[in-house]
């Protein structure tokens, strides 16, 4: 009776793991850069009602913060590597982000 109730455990961890990567496979992908203190795109684009993955990659000697209070996301890159953030899904609308370590450097992403 344990094997039975362990194995099926095992599917139902193992058939969770399987959907989860199908389901980040198909996150459509968007790339900023920050770049001399200023995020490149500075608008970035996306669909709305859809779970994106962004990759923002720090190209400055110093470290930065992606940080944004309207879609409540907050992380460090360090100098010349890359973090992932996992955003929304967003209404539609207009939503700023920024490092929080350099102020000025700003950007907005754009749901639509």
């Amino acid at each position: 009776m344990m094997r039975i109730w362990l194995l099926a455990i095992a599917l139902v961890v193992l058939g969770g793991g399987v959907s989860a990567g199908a389901r980040a496979a198909d996150m459509p992908e968007f790339h900023l850069v920050l770049q001399n203190h200023q995020f490149q795109p500075a608008t970035l684009k996306v669909p709305a009602n859809t779970k994106i993955r962004v990759l923002v990659t720090n190209k400055n000697a110093m470290p930065s913060e992606f940080e944004s209070s309207d879609f409540n996301r907050e992380k460090i890159v360090l100098p010349n590597s890359t973090i992932t953030v996992f955003i929304g899904p967003l209404d539609k609308g207009t939503y700023k982000f920024f490092d929080d370590f350099h102020q000025a450097t700003t950007g907005t992403l754009v749901a639509e």
